[in-house]
């Protein structure tokens, strides 16, 4: 692929600290050497990329400090991405809350006709907090204002966690085949205070 000037190519490494970890700790004894070897082909390898201009490698990591130094030298770009924001989050939870309502895993009983709740995108839901809205959208945006403090209790938490929480939170109810939006997202905050209570231990 890369020997066709034509394609751009994308190498993504996940977790590269498996393949490029420090050589430090091997030289030590505390990993075996083969990872010495692991590493040197890795980054020769990575030397003889450089002159494909159409090649970008992208990689990640969540343990930063036990990747090579001679690999990290060789990165153009190092961005250091945190957890989600409170936005990242709100939006997060909305998407999975959303489909739990489309599949009716979640009851919809106060819509009428069938019709499904929508609820309200971050920026939407932080414009019509002050302003007065027509009954249709009171609820939507009621539950809009749980789902933010529910996105301000997971602060901290991976997306990863995130998408896993209402599924935890489903689980964790008592009647799962009739809960109402409201309940749900109330017992989703008990759930993501004590995710948050076990990252903290």
């Amino acid at each position: 692929m890369v020997e066709e000037e034509n394609n751009l190519v994308f190498v993504l490494i996940d977790e590269v600290e498996s393949l490029a970890a420090a050589r430090k700790a091997a030289l030590s004894g505390s990993e075996p050497s083969d990872s010495i070897r692991v590493v040197n082909a890795l980054l020769t390898q990575l030397d003889k990329l450089k002159s494909a201009p159409n090649v970008i490698i992208l990689t990640t990591s969540n343990i930063t400090a036990a990747i090579d130094i001679a690999f990290v030298d060789r990165a153009d770009i190092k961005a250091y991405i945190g957890p989600p924001t409170l936005q990242a989050r709100y939006e997060i939870l909305r998407s999975c809350l959303q489909e739990l309502l489309r599949t009716g895993i979640l009851s919809n009983s106060q819509v009428l006709d069938g019709d499904h709740l929508v609820l309200p995108n971050f920026a939407n839901l932080k414009e019509n907090l002050s302003e007065v809205v027509l009954t249709e959208s009171q609820m939507s945006l009621h539950l809009g204002k749980q789902l933010l403090e529910a996105a301000e209790a997971c602060e901290g938490m991976s997306g990863r966690s995130l998408r896993k929480l209402p599924f935890l939170a489903h689980a964790a109810l008592a009647n799962p085949y009739s809960c109402e939006p409201g309940k749900f997202l109330h017992v989703m905050m008990q759930t993501a205070k004590g995710e948050r209570s076990e990252l903290s231990e």
